[in-house]
């Protein structure tokens, strides 16, 4: 019987890595490592510059998007 569920488990440091590997290979449990690339630092730069402008209420409504966009 296989089981359903996915377990994604987020190692902090070298040494958890070391040890969910030793434990997933003891109990023969299939399993994968996966390298997250970071993110281009210019775009994460945006994105934190946004999420303040909208915290400041520095936004803009948009009442009718196809007038906005031009498509009228």
């Amino acid at each position: 019987m296989k089981a359903q569920d996915i377990y994604i488990i987020h190692p902090e440091n070298e040494e958890q890595a070391i040890a969910l590997k030793a434990f997933a290979k003891a109990l023969k449990l299939k399993f994968e490592v996966t390298k997250q690339k970071a993110y281009n630092k210019k775009f994460v730069e945006k994105i934190e510059k946004s999420l303040k402008q909208i915290e400041d209420g520095e936004t803009s409504k948009i009442e009718d998007i196809d007038e906005f966009l031009g498509i009228n």
